[in-house]
């Protein structure tokens, strides 16, 4: 709730501290004394335009803080909150600050944090609600009334909620899976055919550097063919080197016992032999090894081509054709594994669907119970507030499919009719904006506080009533602040006699110079204020004594 509100040079406030508690708390005083500049203090709190005419005259700036203090920080603040990377500890107050300069621009606030003026009407929403003659908060804004009804008719939302993010995954999962077949259906002919043509081919791995070899083998044995030959015949028949060696080693043998000389000589014959022959067979190898068949090799180059082109088409090496091959007949598989899953999940999705339609169709009719009930609790608050000629409705309208969410398929609207015979119309097209505060209070009341501010503002309900009327709503008004904290700013002393807390503000001159001024009254004050408020500008002893009979009366 609201525990403190400080306003520095707004207008004709130049300075002033008021502290609020809990239960009704009433401010009074002559018409003009500067009530709205309380409210425009407040609303530069809660994120309203900085409009710089609010500085007062003479000063660079001005500013407005509050403190808000909660028994336990409310969800959606502690979110809001947490969302902005601003801490606050158990107990701890909430303050706002926010600041105005005179040529113009405003910093906001919160706990010392410098922030956004967004994230102060994000806040807003949880601190304070406000009712008056411009209304736009609150009640008055259907985003939030199907909440409030929900909470009225207590409705289980957990299961629609549930049931939704099943039937969104389904359809997520359906999806996922339909675009992945009709993007793999538009390239199965394409797959088919590389696959055919790889198919065909049958790459394998380390094949491109085993033909490399073969070729270069050939053309090699191809280039020395002609040396070969020759020393083919060089190397064959009765009269080549060989032999020749040969021979002699022969004719050598037999002598070499006659010399030691001729031993080694015939030693050093039979190792060049050996040598020689030797040499033979790598000869003999050689040429098998480098033997080239035209048509092996031309086979063998083919390939090579065909499989290189074949790589360059799908931008890869060849070592990696076979996985290419592999690649692309997983790809046809899933097609035709695909089709049977797109079954698997239509029903699932389709079974999700139907228990979110169960479901929302159970809180839709939950709904329409409780808004009779809400209708029927209203129009017992309208005749007693003066509005027994008006009338009141909680529209539900069934959404289409596309429009579905977790909170289920309706949309929910407080409706009003001022007139008999008038059409319904929503709260915030009301052109009174006593009738529409007024219509809020026995709203309000109806609902028994399901949910809202933290802090209530009323702005002149009262307005254009007395008597009764007025009486009516000062004990509604006292009624809805019993648990919680109401702020009302009235002209009927009726309310003001409800009050736990009074507050009379007032406006002075001295020379040229216009202060406004805020102060709490004692039993004695209060009594004068609601005297005055009876009588007009001479309190007289019978207004005096009708005051003492409306506080006695409360």
């Amino acid at each position: 709730m609201l525990t403190r509100l400080s306003i520095r040079n707004i207008v004709l406030i130049e300075a002033l501290d008021l502290d609020f508690g809990r239960g009704l708390g009433v401010l009074t005083g002559e018409t003009g004394a500067g009530k709205s500049i309380l409210l425009d203090a407040l609303g530069l709190v809660l994120g309203n335009r900085a409009d710089s005419g609010l500085v007062r005259s003479g000063e660079a700036k001005a500013s407005a803080t509050a403190s808000f203090e909660f028994a336990q920080l409310p969800e959606a603040l502690a979110e809001a909150l947490d969302d902005a990377d601003i801490e606050i500890e158990s107990g701890e107050a909430l303050v706002i600050r926010r600041q105005v300069k005179a040529d113009g621009g405003s910093k906001a606030f919160v706990n010392d944090q410098p922030v956004g003026v967004a994230l102060l009407r994000t806040l807003a929403a949880s601190l304070v609600e406000l009712h008056g003659q411009h209304d736009d908060r609150g009640l008055v804004n259907p985003r939030g009334h199907r909440l409030l009804l929900d909470r009225y008719a207590g409705a289980d939302t957990a299961r629609v909620a549930k049931a939704w993010a099943a039937w969104s995954h389904a359809r997520d999962a359906l999806e996922t899976a339909r675009t992945a077949i009709e993007d793999a259906k538009a390239e199965q002919d394409l797959l088919i055919a590389h696959l055919a043509e790889l198919t065909t081919l049958e790459p394998q791995a380390g094949e491109e550097a085993r033909l490399a070899e073969t070729r270069s083998t050939m053309q090699k044995g191809e280039k020395l063919a002609g040396d070969l030959e020759e020393l083919r015949h060089i190397w064959e028949g009765s009269d080549s080197p060989l032999a020749e060696l040969r021979s002699a080693a022969r004719r050598l043998d037999r002598i070499g016992g006659e010399h030691p000389l001729l031993k080694e000589a015939l030693e050093a014959l039979d190792r060049a032999v050996i040598e020689a022959g030797e040499a033979e067979d790598k000869l003999a190898a050689a040429a098998e090894a480098l033997v080239h068949d035209p048509q092996a090799l031309d086979a063998a180059e083919t390939r090579l081509f065909e499989l290189r082109a074949l790589a360059r088409k799908h931008r890869c090496e060849v070592d990696e054709l076979p996985g290419k091959m592999r690649a692309f007949r997983a790809a046809l598989d899933a097609i035709e594994g695909g089709e049977a899953e797109l079954d698997a999940l239509q029903l699932a999705e389709k079974e999700a669907a139907a228990a979110y339609r169960s479901a929302a169709e159970k809180l839709h009719d939950v709904r329409v119970k409780g808004a009779k009930k809400l209708d029927k609790a209203v129009a017992a608050e309208l005749a007693p507030l003066k509005l027994d000629a008006a009338r009141f409705q909680t529209a539900i309208e069934v959404l289409p499919e596309d429009k579905w969410g977790p909170t289920g398929m309706d949309a929910v609207e407080y409706l009003i009719a001022t007139n008999p015979g008038a059409p319904f119309a929503p709260l915030g097209k009301i052109a009174s904006g006593g009738e529409l505060s007024r219509f809020i209070l026995a709203l309000k009341v109806a609902l028994a506080e399901q949910g809202g501010a933290a802090t209530v503002i009323f702005d002149e309900i009262d307005r254009g009533v007395g008597g009764a009327v007025a009486s009516a709503i000062g004990e509604r008004l006292a009624r809805l602040a019993k648990d919680g904290q109401l702020l009302a700013v009235t002209h009927s002393p009726q309310v003001a006699a409800r009050g736990g807390t009074h507050y009379i503000i007032a406006k002075s001159s001295e020379d040229t110079v216009t202060r406004t001024s805020v102060a709490l009254l004692d039993d004695a004050g209060r009594q004068e204020e609601i005297a005055r408020m009876l009588s007009g500008a001479e309190v007289t002893p019978e207004a005096r004594a009708q005051a003492d009979r409306l506080l006695e009366g409360v």
